[in-house]
């Protein structure tokens, strides 16, 4: 049985593969960077749904503590940030050139359809 590994890039490797692609200084990216987690984390904090389209929604889930078998003392409850990836982001991972213009353009149309029926869930949950 062969096991394989799948190679890391790390955070300074990232912001500076996106400066190198943008254009832009890396002090610039990493300030991006830094400000897009911060934003994404105090609005997942506050209970609101981050949806990015074409790529997927932030979201947290509660979770409710148990008690543990072993050991004194018991997990509270604790929250956790999920994210869940569009389907079109999802068909992109297999690679971009085995989409056609026609289909690429089916399935941009299918997640909007699916961006306006999230819009229109969250709207009616609050």
């Amino acid at each position: 049985m062969e096991t394989t590994t799948n190679p890391r890039v790390s955070k300074r490797a990232f912001i500076s593969r996106v400066a190198t692609r943008s254009g832009l200084p890396i002090r610039v990216v990493n300030k991006v960077y830094e400000s897009l987690l911060g934003e994404l984390r105090g609005a997942v904090s506050c209970g609101e749904t981050v949806v990015l389209t074409s790529f997927g929604r932030f979201y947290r889930q509660d979770h409710k503590g148990h008690k543990v078998r072993f050991g004194k003392s018991d997990v509270d409850d604790y929250v956790v940030l999920k994210f869940s990836a569009s389907s079109s982001f999802n068909r992109r991972l297999g690679g971009e050139d085995e989409i056609s213009p026609e289909t690429y353009g089916m399935i941009e149309d299918a997640d909007e359809f699916e961006n306006v029926v999230e819009d229109r869930e969250l709207r009616a949950a609050s």
